[in-house]
């Protein structure tokens, strides 16, 4: 046993109401995780509504099983280096930089997860964008399309 989790990233819509996929998917990577010698799962996810959320609450509910969380928000009111100047935008009076998702996705990809559980529908540019990280770090992604 090594005692210590892996880490399984969590992406997904923010519309993902399906609770049942992500709880039979998580229990089935702690299962694995646990049956080739971890100590559990730290569930990796980006902290917002949907998938992230129902995620956290299935980890929430089995800490005691050797479960951990891990929340990755994104934040919205900063920009870095990359950003070209005047790309931000506005909805009322809020300003925010459109690449935070991004750079949140990219900071949980370089956390190094075992495994990358990816739940989408239709159009969603986050999730895909993080499937498409992953893809490039070369780490494996099981995905359900809804």
């Amino acid at each position: 046993m090594t005692g210590r989790p892996l880490r399984v990233l969590v992406t997904g819509i923010r519309g993902w109401t399906d609770a049942g996929t992500i709880h039979d998917a998580l229990l089935a990577a702690w299962t694995e995780a646990v049956e080739a010698g971890a100590s559990g799962i730290t569930v990796v996810h980006g902290a917002t509504a949907g998938a992230d959320t129902i995620a956290a609450q299935w980890a929430d509910s089995h800490r005691g099983d050797g479960v951990q969380v891990e929340a990755h928000e994104a934040d919205w009111t900063r920009c870095d280096a990359n950003c070209l100047p005047g790309h931000r935008r506005r909805l009322g009076q809020r300003e925010w930089c459109p690449t935070a998702g991004h750079r949140r996705n990219q900071a949980m990809v370089d956390t190094q997860p075992a495994l990358v559980l990816a739940f989408q529908a239709g159009q969603s540019a986050g999730t895909a964008d993080c499937i498409r990280r992953a893809h490039r770090a070369q780490l494996p992604v099981r995905k359900w399309i809804s």
